[in-house]
């Protein structure tokens, strides 16, 4: 056997540059580069290596570990999760700084590779600088800590090690059912120890996507429930995307008259001025989804893990005599709420499905209902869009100017807040790609990372960020990196002066907004002072932006077409915006607990509406 001398960290490289996926023929690099911020822990083995090999496998410098994660994940969300980044770290805060980010992954299913370094093999040195003492084990890193947030784990002890790692690493980042974080904890004196490395592990490789298809006799029950179906409807999840089963999902819906409900993650499964989309579904949903997914006798879930939003805290659904048809690659997924479970790729299922069952459709009335439900729907879109609200705007209005100004391919982003929730029900999504959440783990901070990511994935996209104060505050870094790589990112800015999410949670549960206000402490020993006197535009100018301020309709569509013709670095835009304004919820609900014990008379009336609203919760058995 053929074989060349390098250092662990060296082969690990080059082994991640020959790495490739293909789908349906389509080949393509799988990382595109490897993001990182050096330490002790990294520097001379990883560090060098990305050096020696930089022209095969690009290295970009983040501001902060979380961040470039952050930034990896959205690269591989934007581009259906064929292709990702690496992410490498120092030793202990560094390392750790990562583990939020590996969670997100691994909630939301999408493929990242961690390389936190670690401290040394030998154990000669310890206790080394930023390690963990455990006296239980000499085993144990802060890195044992990626464990329960990762898909698989392995520490590189020796580098020989690394041969079988590196194959169970790219099986699992590769899988469409398992992918998610993948973490190699390296040792620091391991990544640079040298080995004679069979020269095949270098040679190109290509990993096979593949499209599992599902079981024939589920299909057939599946079809058969189909049938005698009165009322269906499909909810369209993030497997629709990742599939690309858009053009199918449209067939389906049009040839048997199903209406279809969107979760965040599979928002623009459909267009939205699609007749039978009804648009979002659940807590965050709009009224036509939930008054029909209350009444559906059968619900076809493709690619959804049903989250309390997406079920209204397993309210949504309120036929006793519904059903459930799962389409999901994950059987965990496929068989919840006692489904028929057709374990399959979301495309590949619904092509199998569309001919058992073409010769049935949904009677007139229930298809022109749902018509008119999109409609009223639009145009109660249209009224939140248009309030002109003053003295300043509505965060729906801001919604609705970028929607409006926006081409259908230009990408909104966001994450956490009250955001989310209006951008589910009021986005006008025209393109499939053009609208990314991340709100499986709604991680405040997601957002300006996450925008430099979606850019990277497709640069001939506008990108459009809205990031509420208090995310902005939590993590702003990026721009940093943005303003370095020349990428062209607009971040919208909007000033709540708090976190006004929690706090309408907080007045919901009787609590007043207590402690979600930015506000300056007094001498009562409260934080019920003057608004603090914050300076978004002297922040973002500070790292680099251009920035403009709007402080009405004028200023900021004005700003938007400033923006626009920019073409390197990014754009900043601040507006304040009304938190008191809010998008109401619609035929919905989501479960917070309420003290069932308090003085406060708020509290006490918000825990017995909660007590009934929680009558309406049920098991599906």
């Amino acid at each position: 056997m053929k074989t060349t001398r390098l250092t662990m960290a060296q082969a690990l490289v080059l082994y991640l540059s020959q790495q490739s996926v293909e789908r349906d023929g389509v080949v393509n690099k799988f990382f595109e580069g490897v993001w990182g911020i050096f330490g002790h822990g990294n520097v001379a083995g990883i560090g060098q290596a990305l050096q020696q090999y930089a022209d095969e496998l690009r290295f970009f410098q983040a501001r902060n570990e979380q961040a470039m994660v952050h930034a990896a994940i959205a690269f591989s969300k934007q581009r259906n999760r064929l292709a990702t980044f690496a992410c490498t770290s120092s030793i202990g805060p560094g390392a750790t700084n990562m583990i939020t980010g590996a969670a997100v992954a691994t909630v939301n299913r999408i493929p990242v590779l961690l390389l936190p370094g670690d401290i040394f093999a030998e154990r000669m040195q310890a206790p080394v600088l930023q390690q963990l003492e455990n006296e239980h084990s000499l085993d144990v890193s802060v890195n044992d800590a990626f464990k329960p947030v990762s898909r698989f784990w392995d520490r590189i002890y020796r580098p020989e090690q690394l041969i079988s790692s590196v194959h169970e690493a790219m099986r699992v980042l590769t899988s469409p059912a398992d992918t998610g974080a993948v973490t190699l904890a390296l040792p620091q004196d391991v990544q640079a120890t040298a080995y004679d490395y069979p020269v095949e592990l270098f040679e190109p490789r290509v990993w096979h996507i593949r499209r599992d298809r599902p079981d024939a006799g589920l299909l057939a029950r599946a079809a058969a429930a189909i049938r005698d179906a009165k009322h269906p409807m499909i909810v369209a999840g993030g497997g629709v995307h990742y599939s690309g089963a858009h053009d199918a999902l449209q067939v389906l819906v049009e040839t048997l008259g199903i209406p279809v409900g969107e979760s965040q993650a599979g928002k623009g499964a459909l267009p939205y001025d699609h007749p039978l989309n009804l648009g979002a579904i659940g807590a965050t949903g709009t009224e036509g989804a939930n008054i029909i997914a209350r009444e559906a006798d059968l619900i076809i879930g493709i690619g959804t893990r049903y989250s309390d939003f997406t079920s209204a805290s397993n309210t949504a659904f309120q036929n006793p005599d519904v059903r459930f048809i799962n389409i999901n690659v994950m059987e965990f997924d496929a068989y919840k709420r006692s489904a028929i479970p057709l374990v399959g790729d979301a495309r590949a299922t619904l092509e199998e499905l569309l001919p058992l069952v073409q010769d049935f459709q949904t009677d007139a009335e229930y298809q022109t209902r749902c018509r008119q439900l999109n409609a009223a729907w639009d145009m109660e879109v249209a009224r939140i869009y248009n309030l002109e609200h003053e003295p300043m705007l509505s965060q729906g209005e801001v919604v609705g100017m970028i929607n409006t100004f926006s081409r259908a391919r230009d990408v909104v982003l966001c994450a956490a807040g009250s955001l989310p929730g209006d951008l589910h029900k009021l986005w006008r999504t025209r393109d499939p790609r053009a609208y990314h959440l991340e709100y499986g783990f709604s991680t405040m901070g997601y957002e300006i990372a996450g925008g430099l990511g979606a850019k990277l994935a497709d640069p001939t996209r506008e990108v459009y960020v809205m990031v509420g104060d208090a995310s902005f505050l939590m993590m702003n870094s990026e721009l940093v990196t943005m303003v370095q790589e020349g990428i062209k990112v607009t971040i919208i800015i909007l000033d709540n002066h708090g976190y006004a999410s929690i706090g309408g949670l907080s007045k919901s549960v009787g609590s007043d907004g207590f402690g979600t206000k930015y506000r300056q402490r007094t001498d009562t020993g409260q934080l019920d002072g003057e608004v603090l006197p914050l300076d978004f535009v002297k922040l973002c100018e500070g790292m680099g932006a251009l920035t403009f301020k709007a402080l009405n309709r004028d200023e900021f569509g004005d700003a938007l077409e400033r923006a626009r013709e920019v073409t390197g670095g990014p754009v900043c835009i601040v507006t304040e915006v009304d938190r008191r304004q809010r998008v109401g919820g619609y035929e919905s609900w989501w479960d917070v607990s309420v003290a069932e014990v308090s003085e406060n008379p708020d509290v006490q009336r918000a825990r017995a509406a909660y007590e009934a609203a929680k009558q309406k919760e049920r098991h599906y058995l």
